[in-house]
């Protein structure tokens, strides 16, 4: 991602700029952050759903601010460029509520659950990027190569494991998993030749070995 990219993508400067804006109002506004975060007693008991939206445009602290952020700068504008800035917009709300909604079935009974975050939205951009473009290099950690398509593999694999096994990391596995699942569904229903040339362009990657 160059920064000509970045200045052709204008909803992931938009998006950019709503949680950034967001978040960093509501590190000062505890009120503002109370009535945005995801809270699953007043989800269930006064209806309150549109949490399942708001809340992924909050933050817990920088740093988990920053990392969202940074995927969605590194990722967004490439697929946006890719499928249009309408589509790349519904990709990213839709993966915000699949996320939302994973976490709501996974932590049904858990009155005391509350979440917050951008972590569903970006797994969906992730998973998506990855099926338009499987063999990208992507760094582990910033600092292990592997293919796209392979780091997104073991990026669901853990969101599931996690999310099953209750990993308790402070780390919304289930928003990761819904959200990467809803962008990866939405790419196939959409977009299925691409989910075709993926899948040959990895065969052929992989049929020399």
């Amino acid at each position: 991602m160059n920064l000509q990219m970045l200045m052709a993508s204008p909803v992931t400067l938009a998006l950019l700029a709503a949680n950034i804006f967001i978040s960093l109002a509501a590190f000062r506004n505890e009120r503002l952050l109370e009535s945005m975060l995801f809270d699953m007693a007043r989800v269930r008991h006064k209806g309150e759903y549109h949490r399942m939206i708001t809340s992924g445009f909050v933050h817990g602290d920088p740093m988990h601010l920053f990392m969202n952020m940074l995927a969605l700068f590194l990722l967004g504008p490439a697929l946006e460029i890719t499928v249009g800035p309408a589509a790349y917009l519904g990709v990213y709300m839709a993966s915000l509520l699949g996320g939302s909604l994973w976490t709501f079935m996974d932590h049904y009974r858990d009155m005391n659950y509350r979440a917050l975050g951008a972590s569903g939205a970006v797994s969906g951009v992730i998973s998506a990027a990855a099926i338009f473009y499987p063999l990208e290099t992507i760094y582990l950690f910033f600092a292990l190569p592997m293919p796209f398509i392979v780091f997104t593999l073991l990026f669901v694999g853990w969101s599931a494991w996690a999310a099953t096994t209750r990993v308790r990391d402070g780390i919304g596995h289930a928003a990761h998993l819904g959200g990467a699942l809803t962008g990866i569904g939405l790419v196939c229903v959409i977009w299925p030749a691409h989910v075709r040339q993926s899948w040959d362009q990895i065969v052929q990657a992989v049929l020399p070995f």
